[in-house]
């Protein structure tokens, strides 16, 4: 078996310029085909609307493609029906359908077919290419209701955090969903880290993946005691550290001073010069929100109060509570 090379810049240089034209040749095949399924999309939903296409033109059409060309594959009459729904969704927005050119079909078929909305299908468009998700990962946050969940769920903040990061409601969640856990309703907040520990990779896809996980149990010593946080992260965009502390009950104000000393230890002893002051993420399993705007309108530390589910939310309720909301702005803008 050949050694391998040496570290030497000239080799790193042209690796790098290979998987360039690597990324650059995939992206260029990928928008051809998304152009011929378009252009397919167009034939078809323009040939129902003059002259009465049916499903049986359609599927003479897919028979007379495999017939013709063995070869090719991914022309089924099904998959033709999704050309024109493909076509059909995006023809009167320019915008939108330059997004979609940027993702893999499968990507596309996820974001067409499953979303009600031209709002709903751009958030998942954009939030896609941003995050590089593969459509396993698209599909989970679709499921997640990710888009109803980030007009509803505002997460609550203290005065501090706000005034630290401006931008900082789109970092963070009111209501975290952990379905991927598996955890049963009875559960001890051990059982709870564990499994997050266990699934960091799909946790991190729910916090958003500007976060790096750091450890668990992360000791500190102040004086002569140890104390130890639940999950420490790095957040790249805010450039702060991030101590989550886990409560498997309902939110009590007495868990502000734990989390506030831990903050404190954490800029004295860990936080570097340049990195902005920490902040600390209290996530429950369920919390009065009377009670947590209370506690966190005279606190002094860059907090917030979130919760978590153990079950993917109910779709239609989530939207209708979405609904209702839209109603209010609305009513509220006359």
């Amino acid at each position: 078996m050949n050694k391998p090379a040496t570290a030497n810049p000239v080799f790193s240089e042209v690796l790098q310029h290979i998987q360039q034209a690597r990324q650059k040749i995939f992206s260029q095949a990928n928008t051809a085909l998304i152009d011929l399924y378009w252009q397919i999309g167009l034939t078809i939903s323009h040939k129902v609307q003059s002259e009465a296409w049916g499903k049986g033109v359609v599927t003479e059409l897919a028979h007379y493609i495999a017939h013709n060309a063995p070869d090719v594959k991914g022309f089924s009459d099904k998959n033709l029906w999704r050309m024109k729904q493909f076509y059909e969704t995006y023809q009167a927005d320019e915008k939108l359908s330059a997004l979609a050119r940027e993702l893999p079909w499968s990507h596309n078929l996820a974001i067409f077919s499953r979303c009600k909305t031209q709002q709903e299908r751009a958030f998942y468009l954009k939030l896609t290419i941003d995050e590089k998700y593969s459509v396993r990962e698209l599909d989970r946050q679709i499921s997640a209701c990710l888009f109803e969940r980030a007009r509803l769920d505002q997460p609550k903040l203290s005065t501090p955090l706000r005034e630290f990061h401006p931008q900082i409601s789109a970092a963070f969640k009111d209501n975290y969903v952990l379905e991927f856990l598996g955890l049963p309703e009875t559960h001890s907040e051990n059982d709870l880290q564990t499994a997050l520990i266990q699934h960091m990779k799909t946790f991190i896809l729910e916090l958003g993946s500007d976060f790096i996980f750091m450890g668990e149990q992360f000791r500190l010593q102040v004086g002569n005691q140890d104390f130890y946080i639940d999950l420490l992260f790095y957040h790249r965009g805010l450039s702060a550290l991030v101590a989550f502390e886990l409560k498997i009950g309902k939110f009590s104000p007495e868990h502000m001073g734990q989390l506030s000393f831990y903050l404190e230890a954490l800029d004295r002893d860990v936080k570097k010069p340049h990195e902005n002051p920490s902040i600390g993420v209290l996530l429950c399993r369920d919390k009065d929100d009377e009670v947590v705007e209370y506690a966190l309108s005279r606190n002094l530390s860059p907090t917030l109060i979130a919760q978590y589910q153990l079950q993917l939310p109910d779709k239609k309720l989530i939207q209708a509570k979405l609904h209702e909301l839209l109603a209010q702005e609305f009513e509220g803008d006359r």
